[in-house]
């Protein structure tokens, strides 16, 4: 059994740092936020240039780039429709991204690993605010359980890595994430984005109503990408230790209070309606987040004002963003 001897601190600027889906929203928010902090040689594949689902080609890059430190942000992602439509991919695809990254990061020697996951992986009626030892306490929410899944999987695998090989890996699971990168297509996006792009549409097109999936009650955790990305920095700096830490603000809103905000962010002042036979998913969803305040961070970016900033780079990216 591995014995871990391992004082967290300032990660080495010069050394090679692999982002894992370096192309999505938290990797391009990471990969900023590495560069804006220094570090040199920060590398990234896209899925064309390296299919993380094929353990060779994975093992081969990591054999070629020997990278010293790994943010694993890679991962198959999507709203409720999604998840719910394609459990199967959700499950198959995730859980081989993650075992062939970490396998070949122990295999060559990877220093330190942080491993992002879903705040999805706590059961669906969890205790709120959600503590980190909530995981694997109860039934998970069934419209994302084969994504929720693959992510406790890869929390697990962490645990064991430390165990069995005494690396000092750590694990990250934030809540609700938005920001500019995001997937704001009509049939895979998170309830955000699908809310700035059907608001923006309907505020460019004059329309009198909008209507919203559910009945607007459930309350969610919102967290700014790059608030996201600086979290990650400083966990991997500041803290070690086994467990899972949860990554949010420590407030959520209502989804009718964030219509209502993302209405005003994009101009929008007509009617808004919700379609009730539409599944609302999980009643809460708040993150007790007094582990990752006791290791020195919190919060910095306002929902309103992440929001403006989001709906800003939308406008601006419309004709390249993932629609």
């Amino acid at each position: 059994m591995g014995e871990i001897d391992f004082v967290p601190g300032p990660l080495d600027r010069e050394a090679t740092f692999y982002v894992a889906g370096h192309r999505g929203l938290v990797g391009s928010a990471i990969w900023r936020n590495l560069q804006t902090a220094g570090f040199a040689k920060v590398v990234g594949r896209t899925s064309a240039e390296l299919d993380l689902k094929n353990r060779a080609d994975v093992f081969s890059f990591f054999a070629e780039t020997r990278p010293r430190y790994v943010v694993l942000a890679a991962a198959k992602v999507g709203g409720i429709l999604a998840n719910n439509t394609f459990p199967v991919d959700f499950l198959s695809e995730n859980i081989r991204i993650q075992v062939n990254v970490m396998d070949a990061a122990r295999e060559f020697g990877v220093d330190r690993l942080l491993f992002l996951g879903s705040s999805c992986i706590y059961p669906k009626l969890a205790e709120q605010p959600i503590r980190e030892d909530a995981l694997l306490t109860g039934h998970l929410e069934p419209t994302n359980d084969a994504y929720a899944i693959a992510k406790i999987a890869g929390i697990l695998q962490v645990q064991a890595v430390r165990r069995q090989y005494g690396l000092p890996w750590i694990s990250a699971m934030p809540t609700n994430l938005y920001g500019p990168g995001d997937n704001f297509s009509a049939e895979g996006s998170h309830v955000l984005p699908a809310m700035i792009r059907r608001y923006d549409e309907a505020a460019r097109l004059g329309k009198d109503s909008v209507t919203n999936w559910g009945t607007g009650r459930p309350r969610r955790e919102f967290l700014h990408v790059d608030d996201m990305a600086a979290a990650c920095l400083h966990l991997m700096e500041n803290y070690d230790g086994p467990d899972q830490v949860n990554v949010g603000t420590g407030s959520d809103v209502t989804i009718q209070e964030l219509a209502s905000i993302v209405a005003d962010a994009v101009g929008y002042t007509g009617e808004i309606h919700w379609d009730t036979t539409k599944p609302d998913g999980t009643p809460q969803k708040l993150l007790d987040v007094s582990k990752l305040a006791t290791a020195g961070w919190s919060s910095k970016i306002r929902l309103d004002d992440g929001i403006r900033g989001t709906v800003e780079w939308f406008r601006a990216n419309a004709d390249v963003i993932r629609s």
